[in-house]
């Protein structure tokens, strides 16, 4: 099969990680030729802990998703998160040497490049930067200055960072695998472009990704993302509470929290129970789905206060005429959304990669769980279809280039990487 159109996302995740292949087809929906899903047993908190655990993970999951597709796949778009990724706002500005003539993509293109080289803390590393409004000769609330005239351009960059050994440490999971990274894109970044609509990046939404390890934030204003955060609570968290609280194996308060939980347990009657299998000799153990519901809401509380603090510390929490969107395998909890709305006070949905999809798309991959690994393949689609319109040359040429020349965090990975087997 032909790979020229063809784009590869790698979810690292806390409880899975999945590759997920995919084309644009004839009527512009994003075909799934394939996908493999394995046990993430390397990551934690969304930061790899185990290198060779991880490394076989990636490749038994990548191995999965080439068969089912028929594809060789050599690159992938990987998503990075996790408790170390942090945002901030900075400003910049350019003076022209000339005015006369009209502004350039390229002087536009170089004051976000030069965004890359603020000084920051040791051991941290940026690793996006979007503009998000241009001032033009004093004049504000410019989006598109390109072709306007103006002798000093200044802009509000929403700066994304990461610790450079994190992220350095998926690179080499990723390599060590046998694979080339195309792109490194925050998670929220890709999840959002999975589940949210235009109308809803314009009006104001908050993205709430809630992953096996971390809930990932993301807001909306105006078209622009404004802020991102990381709340270092998921699924997991979840489970190890239903565990204790039940007094049960972990695979079965699993289990139980898939099946049968809930957010809100005034939702469940007392006397609703569920029988867990007993350990060898012993007889089987009743719950209450009542009292499962109590420790889940507990934990989902603490989780979700901590979202609402984060988007109360954005500025933009009276902004949010879309609300919050829930997403991530943690999203599918019964009753979350009323929980969450309660909480709050905003309009919640559960948001679904499924308008995206080809209408032949198998069942598993309609439901929020693989939304993250559904955006980066999108991502990677736009982005490559984006450098072919601004190239002469044919799609393929731009896609080997893009491999031969990888983006800033990429090569700053690949130098490190390189420095320290010379060291070796």
């Amino acid at each position: 099969m032909d790979n020229s159109d063809i784009i590869v996302g790698l979810d690292i995740g806390t409880s899975k990680i999945a590759a997920i292949v995919g084309r644009w087809n004839q009527y512009n929906k994003l075909e799934i030729l394939g996908y493999g899903k394995t046990e993430s047993s390397g990551v934690k908190r969304g930061v790899v802990i185990n290198i060779d655990n991880t490394v076989s993970s990636i490749q038994a999951a990548v191995k999965e998703a080439g068969l089912k597709s028929n594809v060789n796949i050599r690159s992938v778009n990987v998503g990075i998160a996790g408790q170390h990724i942090k945002s901030m706002q900075h400003r910049g500005y350019m003076i022209r040497s000339n005015s006369d003539i009209e502004i350039m993509q390229d002087e536009l293109d170089q004051l976000t490049a030069n965004m890359y080289k603020l000084a920051m803390n040791p051991g941290d590393e940026i690793i996006s930067v979007t503009p998000q409004e241009y001032t033009i000769d004093g004049e504000p609330g410019v989006t598109q200055p390109k072709g306007m005239m103006g002798s000093k351009i200044e802009a509000n960059f929403h700066i994304i960072t990461a610790q450079t050994t994190a992220a350095k440490n998926i690179y080499k999971c990723v390599t060590k695998a046998g694979l080339d990274v195309s792109e490194l894109i925050l998670e929220p970044h890709a999840s959002s472009r999975a589940v949210l609509s235009e109308e809803e990046k314009e009006a104001g939404v908050a993205l709430v990704d809630i992953g096996g390890g971390t809930s990932d934030i993301a807001i909306f204003y105006n078209g622009i993302i404004r802020h991102t955060a990381v709340v270092p609570f998921g699924g997991e968290v979840i489970t190890d509470d239903v565990k204790e609280g039940c007094n049960i194996l972990k695979k079965h308060a699993e289990d139980l929290k898939i099946r049968f939980g809930s957010a809100l347990a005034k939702e469940n009657r007392d006397d609703e129970l569920v029988s867990i299998p007993g350990l060898r000799g012993r007889p089987a153990k009743e719950i209450s789905l009542r009292n499962l519901a109590s420790i889940i809401q507990a934990r989902m509380e603490e989780i979700l206060e901590q979202v609402y603090f984060e988007i109360k510390n954005s500025g933009y929490e009276r902004k949010l005429g879309a609300g919050i969107v829930l997403t991530g395998g943690g999203s599918q909890l019964r009753h979350l959304s009323q929980l969450t709305e309660f909480l709050t006070g905003l309009d919640t949905r559960v948001g679904l990669p499924s308008e995206h999809l080809a209408q032949e798309t198998q069942p598993e991959l309609l439901g929020p769980t693989f939304a993250t690994g559904i955006g980066l393949v999108i991502m990677g689609l736009e982005s490559t279809k984006a450098q072919y319109t601004q190239n002469t040359g044919s799609e393929k040429e731009v896609i080997d280039k893009k491999q031969k020349n990888p983006g800033g965090l990429i090569r700053m990975l690949t130098n490190l990487i390189a420095a320290d087997e010379e060291v070796k």
